[in-house]
């Protein structure tokens, strides 16, 4: 859709599925505003301002474009960021604030992230894409391979927050023992939840058949998945990251992959979002890959527009509402 001149300016980022406005109605802020919708992701500044310069109103979803203090530097129009959820760690809230620009999340939506960590374990277990393949290519060998059972298996978790806490409860279905390790995670918090405490983050790393990774992005944790605890890992075991890509050694995780020194990884996150056509990880049969799905649903993204679209009207009204600080 493109915007005429004259008329304040919205730019609706990164949707990927073309479904920005089919799952919300917008007639309140395209009555005021021109709408643009982009479905891709650009990492390049100079092609990001190039594209950006002109709006006044930019729809962020979640933290795949990055807004920087160098890039807010460069967008002189802009005074509003409408983001989807009430954090976004890829906007630098507090600089946008001293620039004047408003940032605004919406509250709706939930988490579909813990059904889309079991989804890749049970597909990775259950060998679910290779068997997939098979069928579809006509293999007249019937089964190729055999699944990875789950009871009685060790599943590891790095972080017992809200997400890890809640795979844990579903690890208990499938009895599973379950341990788990953070930096501050104390005794008395993992067995609030019925898991046992591992004693470092190596004891994890060695005892576990499943290592699922659920913890924040920060400069703290950036990189804390490191080589020398992938190569820890047991031959028959699963690594799992649904968080982000930068919590773990990319680099060696490929090369522990490349020379099946663990069964699959599972990954929805990347060091960098969309994956590059060339990248090591399209190229390997171990592996089970999703973009960066775990948060999205139909039901987040009804909630997540709809909210999008009142605070977009509140700060045309001069009203805005669901500020980020």
């Amino acid at each position: 859709m493109a915007a005429s001149e004259g008329r304040v300016r919205v730019a609706i980022l990164d949707d990927y599925q073309n479904v920005a406005l089919t799952l919300a109605d917008w007639s309140s802020v395209e009555s005021r505003a021109a709408i643009d919708v982009y479905n891709d992701t650009i990492h390049d500044e100079d092609a990001l301002v190039e594209r950006l310069a002109k709006y006044e109103i930019i729809c962020a979803m979640r933290e795949r474009t990055k807004f920087n203090r160098a890039l807010l530097d460069r967008l002189p129009n802009l005074k509003y960021i409408a983001t989807t959820g009430m954090k976004n760690r890829g906007i630098d809230i507090g600089y946008a604030t001293e620039k004047g620009i408003v940032v605004s999340g919406t509250t709706g939506g939930g988490s579909s992230t813990v059904e889309h960590i079991w989804a890749l374990i049970l597909a990775a277990a259950r060998e679910i894409p290779r068997e997939h393949d098979s069928i579809r290519r006509a293999n007249p060998q019937w089964q190729t391979v055999v699944p990875f059972g789950l009871q009685g298996k060790t599943l590891g978790l790095v972080g017992l927050g809200r997400l890890g806490s809640k795979v844990a409860e579903i690890a208990k279905v499938f009895d599973m023992h379950v341990v788990a390790w953070s930096p501050h995670l104390t005794e008395a918090r993992a067995a609030e939840h019925g898991v046992q405490l591992a004693k470092s983050k190596h004891d994890l790393f060695k005892a576990s058949d499943i290592v699922s990774v659920q913890m924040v992005l920060s400069e703290e944790t950036r990189g804390m998945i490191t080589g020398e605890d992938l190569r820890m890992m047991q031959p028959t075991a699963i690594f799992v990251n649904t968080s982000r890509g930068p919590l773990v050694d990319e680099t060696a995780l490929v090369d522990v992959l490349s020379k099946g020194k663990i069964r699959c990884a599972a990954l929805d996150v990347y060091d960098v979002e969309p994956l590059p056509l060339d990248h090591p990880l399209r190229r390997l049969d171990n592996v089970v890959l999703s973009p960066h799905n775990g948060y999205v649903n139909d039901t987040s993204y009804e909630a997540w527009y709809k909210e999008t679209v009142e605070n977009i009207v509140a700060y045309l009204d001069g009203k805005p509402q669901r500020i980020l600080s």
